[in-house]
């Protein structure tokens, strides 16, 4: 456990309208403004009149709601189910007499009490350049496959288009014409006036071409002015890892990096891929082998990623997000058929073959040139196969960034059930694929890419946190506590580990917590700190790409050993702010008088700024315990 003892209590979620499970959902059928407000519909569900009509609230959760008659009117719902991050999922259906069905619809825009989230073309003008890039960026990611389904006319209704930090979103999808990309440029054209002078001339440009050249190459020009903008912020990571056995368990299935022994003994050499990658495995296939494919893939893509980075820092042309895609997806392939030689080896078969779940982050730290020098491009790139998740954290919102691999989601996305029916069958969580029990052939890893422009946390998690949702449950109260600097990000991944024991406590648990800021630091000592946290550098030729645990686990007939700490959990350190040793050592006299000079500078040119400062670094007694 981390120094700081913080009581679990403190994150308990309360019971009133605020509660997350409050089901709103958005309706859509003809002459909803002539229901009855002051009564349930169908005995379940209240209208939100003072918000909109189209807002309702389902006061009966627990129960499974109508299905639709058929489903192919509704389809381009189910199959446009894994980009729910953007949009929204069928609910189910409620039937009135002598009115056509009225489509209920969840995961929509609205905060915990019903407040939809603020228009797009309301928030354009406050938005910073990188802000209102990514929004349209995020918009011609989706035209091609809700092209296919027939429902691009979602994206030319003003009102329809929401958005929640970064992350755009969708109240419902038009399927009434089609909208090409003459209609969006046109749309967009109407952004130009309130867009930010430092990208106006360009992104005007791009729209005037938007109709007349293919959208892979509009996507690229619009993509490279994107990342122009993020590589501009500064960004420093700090990332820890940590796993638990859980208290039912003796054996640890569970395999995530970095930890604690992925640190080098020596503290003038580091890791190159720390703070970049971070990976959470949950094995399976019994005590047999479950951790053994856990630890397998998390050498063999450490392996496949120190190679990735070295071609990208020789290659001085960027890397598109669709082939880093491709780069990332055969990586999984080949520590699948890693996995599947070693079954087939031992002769497993069935059941006894074992595999592992995978969920992966990589900051990919493609070199952007900028009028300040070259920059990191701020891409962080999510890949995942199985139920291991990822989440964005921040004080204001908690985003689910991956979809699970299980037989619900399935049967949603190949159109054949809503996902509240699929939930009701038997198997609805078992996995659908796993890395290792098949061939390569039947593995689609899902990967997708976003541009790091806020301060927020990156959890990646196994199922033993994330199941019941307790990660939705607790990570307000906590987040909010490391975001605000009040408990370190250990104390926080020992939390999580906690509340993963004490209330799901039924299988295995990791977690690894990547902090991300982009918030300049005042004053900036010559880049000191971004030069150790940040620009760790890009692998460097070495002997030998195989840690000794890789070498054995790849080519030796013994198992490998799992030496387990007597907690049964092992946690990494601060990794990603040490020093560079001697390198910090031998300018540690310069950057002592520089911080010095600085200061001094500070308090004379802007001394407001600088009292503020200097309280939040040292605060006094009585401002600690000020409310935040």
């Amino acid at each position: 456990m981390g120094q700081e003892l913080v009581s679990l209590e403190k994150f308990k979620i309360t019971t009133d309208s605020t509660m997350t499970n409050n089901r709103y959902l958005w309706a859509v059928g003809k002459d909803l403004e002539e229901l009855p407000t002051a009564e349930l519909i169908k005995g379940r569900y209240q209208i939100v009149k003072s918000r909109s009509t189209h807002l309702w609230l389902d006061t009966l959760p627990d129960l499974a709601p109508e299905v639709p008659d058929k489903l192919e009117p509704v389809k381009p719902y189910l199959l446009l189910h894994p980009y729910q991050l953007h949009l929204p999922q069928l609910y189910g259906v409620c039937t009135l007499d002598h009115t056509p069905e009225i489509l209920l619809l969840e995961n929509i825009p609205v905060d915990r009490t019903g407040r939809l989230y603020p228009s797009l073309i309301s928030m354009w003008e406050k938005a910073t350049p990188v802000r209102q890039l990514y929004w349209l960026w995020q918009i011609l990611d989706l035209w091609t496959p809700m092209a296919e389904v027939g429902v691009t006319a979602s994206w030319l209704e003003p009102e329809n288009i929401r958005v929640e930090g970064w992350r755009v979103r969708l109240t419902q999808l038009h399927s009434a014409q089609t909208a090409t990309l003459e209609d969006l440029a046109v749309t967009w054209q109407a952004l130009l006036p309130g867009t930010s002078p430092v990208v106006q001339e360009s992104l005007a440009r791009i729209i005037q071409h938007l109709p007349e050249i293919k959208l892979e190459i509009t996507i690229s020009e619009l993509n490279q002015l994107l990342l122009q903008q993020a590589a501009l912020q500064p960004l420093r990571l700090r990332v820890v890892g940590a796993t638990d056995a859980g208290p039912q368990h003796l054996q640890n299935e569970d395999t995530c990096y970095p930890l604690l022994g992925d640190l080098p003994s020596n503290n003038q050499t580091y890791d190159p891929l720390i703070p970049f990658l971070s990976i959470v495995c949950d094995g399976v296939g019994g005590h047999e082998g479950g951790e053994v494919a856990s630890q397998l893939a998390v050498e063999t893509v450490k392996l496949q990623i120190r190679a990735l980075l070295k071609e990208v820092s020789e290659d001085p042309q960027l890397m598109t997000p669709e082939l880093v895609a491709e780069q990332l997806q055969e990586i999984l392939r080949v520590v699948n058929n890693m996995i599947a030689g070693r079954n087939d080896e031992q002769q497993r078969e069935s059941r006894r073959r074992m595999g592992t779940t995978l969920v992966m982050a990589l900051q990919l730290p493609q070199q952007i040139v900028t009028a300040q020098g070259k920059r990191n491009s701020h891409e962080l790139y999510l890949v995942s196969v199985g139920d291991s998740r990822a989440y964005w954290l921040t004080e204001e919102y908690c985003y689910l960034l991956t979809v699970d691999d299980d037989v619900a989601n399935r049967e949603v996305r190949l159109g054949r059930s809503l996902y509240r029916q699929a939930l009701q069958r038997v198997d609805a969580l078992a996995l659908t694929q796993a890395i290792g029990t098949r061939s390569a052939d039947n593995l689609s890893p899902k990967v997708q890419r976003l541009i790091i422009e806020e301060d927020g946390l990156l959890l990646l998690c196994s199922d033993g946190l994330s199941d019941h949702g307790r990660v939705e449950e607790s990570w307000q109260g906590l987040m909010a506590e490391v975001i605000g600097g009040k408990i370190t990000l250990e104390t926080a991944v020992d939390q999580l580990l906690t509340i993963a024991s004490q209330r799901n406590g039924h299988d295995n648990a990791s977690v690894v917590l990547t902090y991300c800021s982009v918030t300049p630091e005042y004053p900036v000592l010559l880049n000191a700190d971004q030069k150790s946290v940040v620009n760790l550098g890009l692998p460097q030729e070495q002997d030998s790409f195989l840690f000794p645990a890789s070498a054995q686990l790849l080519y030796e007939d013994s198992e490998p050993s799992l030496a387990t700490p007597e907690t049964n959990r092992w946690r990494s350190l601060s990794i990603g702010e040490s020093t560079l040793g001697k390198r910090v050592a031998m300018g540690a006299g310069v950057v002592a008088l520089t911080f010095l000079v600085g200061l001094g500078l500070w308090s004379v040119i802007n001394p407001t700024s600088f009292q503020q400062q200097w309280q939040r670094i040292f605060p006094t007694r009585s401002s600690l315990d000020r409310p935040q």
